[in-house]
């Protein structure tokens, strides 16, 4: 079966074709194309409240050329997902449509609890069902909080703080006191030993940073020593010698500075990151969607 998921997000558009292959009564999910392209959607729209006319003609022509390479992939489905700065945005509907109609690419603007239920779906596999999480997504425009224990969400939450949305100085002190607030009363004296999970590029860059191995734990300590290694470079030091991404060097401290927020409210001292994301909780989605498909086709 070969799927193809799109995360149209705050910061930057993600395509990512694989192809699902189970042998020996092992499902894998192999990689056959990944595109990734900055495009900052949410520096317009949490600056005017709309996407301008600029980056819509760039929006088009990428979701042509992703549309192109799915027809030629001839993937058997996909499902392109816009988040926080697309449903944001007051001509969001309108491109939506004109995408539709003249690409014939089907957008899907998610909220922030589907969000985070399909990027939940992608982590399952990485977590112990006899210990307690709290799952940190932090994308361009919002922050997704889950609490996992024992293998089943208890509760989650949705909040408009983001790395662009801070960058761009429009995190607003209130949604931070709320989050707290949250974080607070759903952990403090009723969770133990809350272990963070983290997603979302920046997170995935700050532990690679740190120099570990796939499958360790960042302690909350290395976080914040590598917030500070980072922040103590120029915007010309980080894109040469850490060899970031321009759209990665200028929002990597807004995120991490999220993450260590969060992890303090929650007494949570170390993170695991799975390195994992939206794109692939979408592909999980997929597969389950077609696998009766599949059945019935091997029958």
């Amino acid at each position: 079966m070969r799927l193809a998921a799109i995360d149209i997000g705050s910061n930057a558009i993600r395509l990512q074709v694989t192809n699902t292959i189970r042998t020996k009564g092992q499902l894998n999910f192999k990689k056959l194309e990944y595109v990734r392209f900055p495009l900052r959607l949410g520096q317009d729209v949490f600056n005017t409240g709309s996407i301008s006319p600029s980056k819509k003609t760039k929006f088009k022509k990428l979701m042509r050329a992703f549309k192109l390479l799915i027809d030629l992939y001839e993937v058997d489905d996909y499902m392109a997902c816009a988040t926080s700065a697309m449903r944001e945005a007051k001509n969001g509907p309108d491109i939506v449509q004109e995408i539709e109609e003249d690409v014939k690419l089907k957008i899907r603007v998610i909220d922030g609890k589907k969000e985070a239920l399909l990027i939940n779906n992608a982590i399952s596999s990485f977590l112990d069902n006899k210990k307690n999480y709290l799952h940190i997504d932090v994308g361009g425009g919002s922050t997704e909080l889950t609490i996992i224990k024992g293998g089943k969400k208890l509760t989650a939450r949705s909040f408009k703080i983001g790395s662009v949305r801070r960058l761009e100085h429009h995190d607003s002190p209130l949604i931070w006191k709320n989050m707290k607030k949250w974080v607070s009363e759903n952990i403090a004296g009723k969770i133990d030993k809350v272990i963070a999970v983290g997603t979302g590029g920046n997170i995935n860059k700050i532990f690679e940073l740190a120099e570990k191995a796939p499958g360790d734990k960042l302690t909350l300590s290395k976080v914040k020593e590598v917030q500070k290694f980072v922040r103590g470079l120029t915007m010309e030091e980080r894109i040469n010698d850490l060899q970031l991404n321009p759209d990665r060097a200028d929002v990597i401290i807004p995120a991490s500075e999220i993450y260590i927020a969060v992890m303090e409210w929650a007494g949570a001292k170390g993170i695991i990151v799975p390195d994992v994301g939206l794109k692939d909780g979408i592909m999980q989605h997929l597969y389950e969607r077609n696998l009766t498909k599949e059945k019935v086709k091997f029958s």
